[in-house]
């Protein structure tokens, strides 16, 4: 095979209908050179690659060409300014989730709450979200016990990796949800599978993990089962934060309410899509007794 330039390369993966940014990334990945060195790639355009360079750059652009993310193929992805590890056992950290971590940082800050501030991040991952608010939280100095939790012992395998690469001190409990979890905390934040079983978008995901992603006929079984044992981990006055699909805001928000959380309201994505839904639950609850009330905390 004769030798081609870097320009070459690109210009051969963008005919095989390569994205011209996911071109660059992979070639800098067969480089092994850091994805924030594109300049170095114009720099260099008419440089001619190693052969071991352009047999790698060639495998990854067939299997980039076969629909598989991006991030698993060059081992990692940013979320919310941190380089996060991620292979096949886990989803790709989406953009849209940043929302849920502001929205979490924000209820985080109200003013009452007494440290330590107790998080749990409920189907972690890659260990995203509670990363993500662990490294906040560090950033500014409040006191925090973050928790990750997540079904898949593969998944946290991953999300531990990534919090010891990042210094972050995040327990993991292996647990369906908040079956296995004790104790109670002042914010319950989690990104579901929240997808129709029947979906036709499933199809474009097959790289990535379906029991992450999938949730019954109507996409919403799991976020019932949470909404449903929520309160009994949740400190009073403590929120309960979802991400869920594009057409689903309604009915969580209908959910949350039927449960007796307050408050209750939808936050938009970056595209103006409701994406995230929530509640708070009440400090106190109000429960008839004969002909009088009685208050009890929940």
């Amino acid at each position: 095979m004769n030798p081609i330039t870097c320009a070459q390369a690109l210009a051969a993966a963008q005919q095989a209908g390569l994205d011209r940014l996911d071109a660059q990334l992979l070639l800098l990945h067969a480089l092994d050179k850091p994805a924030t060195a594109r300049s170095w790639l114009l720099a260099h355009d008419t440089g001619e690659l190693a052969p071991e360079v352009s047999a790698a750059f060639h495998a990854f652009s067939q299997r980039r060409a076969a629909g598989e993310p991006l991030a698993y193929i060059v081992g990692s992805k940013e979320f919310f300014g941190l380089a996060l590890q991620v292979d096949a056992r886990v989803l790709v950290p989406r953009p849209d989730t940043e929302t849920l971590v502001e929205w979490a940082l924000a209820v985080l800050e109200m003013p009452g709450l007494m440290p330590p501030l107790k998080v749990l991040d409920l189907g972690t991952g890659s260990g995203a979200v509670a990363l993500a608010l662990a490294h906040s939280l560090k950033a500014t100095g409040r006191e925090a016990q973050v928790t990750a939790v997540d079904a898949s012992a593969d998944a946290l395998d991953v999300a531990r990796e990534n919090a010891r690469r990042l210094n972050l001190a995040v327990e993991f409990i292996e647990s369906r949800w908040l079956e296995q979890v004790g104790g109670s905390f002042h914010l319950i934040a989690s990104n579901p599978p929240y997808i129709a079983s029947a979906d036709p978008h499933l199809a474009a995901l097959t790289h990535e993990p379906l029991q992450a992603l999938a949730a019954g006929a109507d996409g919403l079984d799991d976020l019932r089962q949470i909404i449903q044992q929520a309160p009994a981990h949740l400190l009073p006055g403590g929120w309960l934060l979802l991400e869920h699909g594009y057409d689903q805001a309604v009915r969580v928000r209908e959910l949350l309410a039927q449960r007796g959380f307050l408050q209750v309201q939808s936050r938009p994505d970056l595209a103006g899509i409701e994406r995230c839904s929530g509640g708070q639950w009440p400090q106190r609850q109000t429960i008839p007794v004969g002909n009088a009330t009685s208050d009890r905390q929940p």
